[in-house]
């Protein structure tokens, strides 16, 4: 997984995007926990709503927003193999944390957790 931005939008707003690659020589068969855990999106079909940001210094935890058909902000409805040398483009949208914080966790179910620099 690599993340190329992470900026604020205007209306308190933060939209992570990157992009999976599958380095491998075989397909990969995309997780279901990569949906999360809610029911809620579970209508949605593939998602990425299992991803957060956590925010050390305000202690807190950001999920991806929801629409108000409670489809979740980020990519969907996907297909559910990245075959092989392919790519799967992603977005995410969260409440932008405070002005102040500069950093933030990105947690993906399957990946490290890894700090992301906010623009």
């Amino acid at each position: 997984m690599s993340v190329f931005s992470a900026r604020r939008d205007d209306g308190g707003f933060l939209t992570v995007d990157g992009q999976f690659r599958n380095t491998s020589s075989v397909g990969f068969t995309v997780p279901v926990n990569w949906n999360g855990l809610e029911q809620a999106v579970a209508s949605t079909g593939n998602s990425l709503a299992a991803m957060t940001l956590v925010d050390s210094k305000g202690k807190k935890r950001y999920y991806v927003l929801r629409d108000t058909d409670n489809r979740p902000l980020t990519t969907y409805a996907y297909g559910n193999l990245i075959k092989a040398g392919d790519t799967l483009s992603f977005f995410a949208q969260f409440p932008a944390p405070p002005a102040d914080t500069t950093q933030v966790a990105l947690q993906f179910p399957g990946f490290p957790s890894t700090t992301i620099e906010l623009s």
